[in-house]
């Protein structure tokens, strides 16, 4: 009995003893080079590199987007012991500031892998860098930083959870900010942490190309800060501007209300997210006057001084009737222009053969894209001349059956007050790879629309709707401005509204030699209705500020020393019957701001306000200026210590001249 036990013990033995055998056989023989790969695929693997992303500058070389280099550290609960997770809850505790219960209550869930700490700032994620324990693992995890929150929202886009951009310019320059993601071949052990990276293996990555705005980052936030001010005072819906330089092209500034902040897009609505400059149309109504008296002048087909019977403000034309906002009976050319008569310029436009205007409209670029490198924009529309009713000329010589972006309009303005040109619109200046420029965009002309004469008589003619007539609101004391004035009715539900209006005015300054064109576009106000009561004076809101904060470019008489010194002698002379001044002594000479370190406040008294303005912006310190002129006082002492949200209060006075008289 006992011997047949021990024999069952004996053959129970060999067979697991075989067994054992055949199973070594089958790892170390027939399944060797099988299961090699799959070792050396789970301790050995090719890892990618992320490229960092290009940044993006203004004009002026401000930082406006950078990428910040965050962690984020998960934890495999299937290899964290209840002890594991006690000493991870207390470390990451005590970094992080958070209880060490949330980290508990994370760790207590049904998932394989969970994120315990999501993009973590990198001087937190260094405090971790020698904490070790199993299952616990970090991949670098970048953030895109948009350092002005929404400032320009709609002009830089912003980019997806893949790193990718979903609008603006990070979405057209895309393949130039993503950069080329290197390799490396790494090592790790069985609970992932890194051992070796083969050297010869590893391909760098290539950081992408920095990209300079054409945008002025002081005339951008003027123009956000009036337009929000502009839908507050008037109860619009939303709001639209923009800024160019119509000597070049340059989009200088291109803003939304309402607006997005690209750091938290997901909050916000399509709506809110939408470039509205570029995607949705609108009948521009009688700011396009200035392009259809364009024409007319172009053609020599009308005077300045010539009389127009205007039909006391009601006119019956074909099976329509057109009517003015003032009862006249007879108005000049300019005097159309400076009271907005829609009578008195749809009788002019009859004049133009439908063919030669338009060709003109097409020449300035209505129906079609205006390739700005802004994605989403649209072309409008511009019907041929052989879908023309007996009446559509006739209104759309004021602004009425076409459709127009503001981004078309703008440009079209361009070319009104530079001399004939039109400009394509740019919002690049141009590329830096490694610190070297890649390329730089220069002004490209299209084409010529109308001739330099021509675009001097609509210079003086748009300077007295300003002085004169519906612009009066946009006038400036200190510096010369033109512009037209627009008010149409919004079309909705294919009938026109009798409470919904367009409310725009497009202005340039100044007029001698336009170097800025500001389109202002107010959605439904609810509190008047009319472009020269509701868009006028938001642009000369945004115009004055300019100025003031920039006035080398202007080269302002209240700024500008030469001018005052002219001024001075020339009220001297007529003073004191012609007799001249001898002696005029030089005024205080305005010095260049001295930054020392970026985390003390420097002196700047006595500099202009616009190095002042370049200076806070460094620095990253918010600011308003009461005043014109030169610093005199700083709501921030010298020397104070730069902290964050910091808010600077610049006072300024006028450059005050000494002098002594020899008669």
């Amino acid at each position: 009995m006992i011997n047949s036990r021990a024999i069952v013990v004996i053959i129970c033995v060999l067979l697991l003893f075989l067994a054992l055998v055949g199973k070594l056989f089958d790892i170390q023989i027939l399944k060797s080079e099988e299961l090699k790969y799959y070792a050396e695929r789970q301790q050995t693997r090719v890892e990618k590199i992320r490229a960092e992303r290009g940044l993006i500058y203004d004009r002026n070389n401000v930082l406006l987007v950078f990428n910040r280099d965050d962690v984020s550290f998960y934890l495999d609960l299937r290899m964290a012991s209840s002890k594991a997770k006690q000493s991870i809850a207390e470390k990451f505790s005590k970094v992080f500031g958070k209880s060490k219960s949330y980290y508990m209550n994370l760790m207590s869930g049904s998932k394989k892998t969970i994120c315990i700490e999501k993009k973590a700032p990198s001087e937190k994620a260094f405090l971790l860098k020698d904490y070790k324990i199993t299952g616990l693992f970090s991949r670098e995890d970048p953030t895109r930083v948009y350092q002005y929150d929404k400032l320009a929202s709609h002009v830089l886009g912003f980019i997806d959870n893949e790193y990718s951009g979903t609008s603006g310019i990070e979405r057209t320059f895309q393949d130039l900010l993503k950069g080329e993601d290197g390799t490396m071949l790494v090592e790790r052990n069985a609970i992932g942490d890194m051992l070796t990276v083969a050297e010869e293996e590893t391909k760098p990555a290539v950081p992408g190309e920095n990209i300079v705005l054409t945008i002025d980052k002081t005339y951008q936030a003027v123009l956000e800060e009036e337009l929000h001010a502009g839908v507050a005072t008037y109860g619009a819906l939303s709001a639209t501007g923009i800024i160019m330089d119509p000597n070049t092209g340059e989009i200088l500034a291109l803003a939304n209300v309402d607006d997005y902040d690209p750091n938290t897009y997901w909050q916000y609505s399509d709506d809110s997210r939408r470039d509205k400059a570029l995607t949705d149309t609108y009948e521009p109504g009688s700011t396009f006057k200035a392009i259809t008296m364009a024409a007319l002048f172009d053609q020599n087909l009308c005077r300045e001084n010539e009389s127009i019977y205007t039909e006391h403000g009601k006119y019956k034309f074909k099976n329509v009737t057109i009517y003015d906002t003032h009862n006249h009976d007879n108005l000049t050319v300019n005097g159309i222009m400076e009271q907005s008569s829609n009578i008195g310029m749809s009788k002019l436009s009859c004049r133009l053969d439908d063919e030669i205007f338009f060709k003109y409209l097409r020449g300035f670029g209505f129906g079609n894209y205006t390739s700005s490198g802004l994605p989403g924009e649209a072309k409008g529309t511009l019907k041929k001349p052989n879908q023309w009713t007996p009446v559509t000329k006739s209104f759309m010589s004021y602004g009425y059956e076409i459709s127009v972006t503001p981004l078309q309009l703008t440009a079209a303005y361009c070319a009104l007050v530079n001399g004939g040109i039109l400009y394509q619109p740019q919002i690049v200046k141009r590329g830096l790879k490694n610190g070297i420029v890649d390329f730089e965009n220069k002004p490209k002309e299209v084409r010529t629309v109308i001739s330099p004469e021509t675009s001097a008589r609509m210079r003086n003619i748009m300077k007295r709707v300003v002085d004169n007539g519906s612009g009066k609101n946009a006038k400036l004391d200190f510096i010369t401005v033109g512009g037209k004035t627009g008010t149409s009715q919004k079309l909705i539900n294919n009938r026109y509204s009798s409470s919904s209006y367009n409310s725009s005015f497009v202005g340039f300054f100044p007029v001698e030699h336009p170097k800025v064109v500001c389109l202002i576009l107010m959605n439904s106000p609810q509190h008047g209705k009319f472009g020269g009561l509701v868009a006028a004076p938001v642009f000369k809101n945004v115009a004055s500020r300019i100025v003031k904060s920039d006035p080398d470019t202007f080269n302002n008489p209240a700024f500008d020393v030469k001018s005052d010194l002219d001024q001075i002698r020339a009220a001297k002379a007529e003073q004191n019957d012609g007799v001249e001044i001898k002696n005029v002594s030089d005024v205080q000479t305005m010095r260049k701001p001295v930054v020392k370190s970026k985390s003390i406040m420097p002196d700047l008294k006595n500099t202009s306000v616009r190095d002042a303005i370049l200076v806070l912006n460094s620095l990253g310190i918010r600011y308003k200026i009461n005043g014109s002129g030169r610093i005199t006082a700083q709501s921030i002492e010298p020397g104070s210590r730069i902290k964050k949200g910091l808010f600077c209060t610049l006072h300024c006075e006028e450059i005050k001249v000494s002098r002594t008289a020899v008669y």
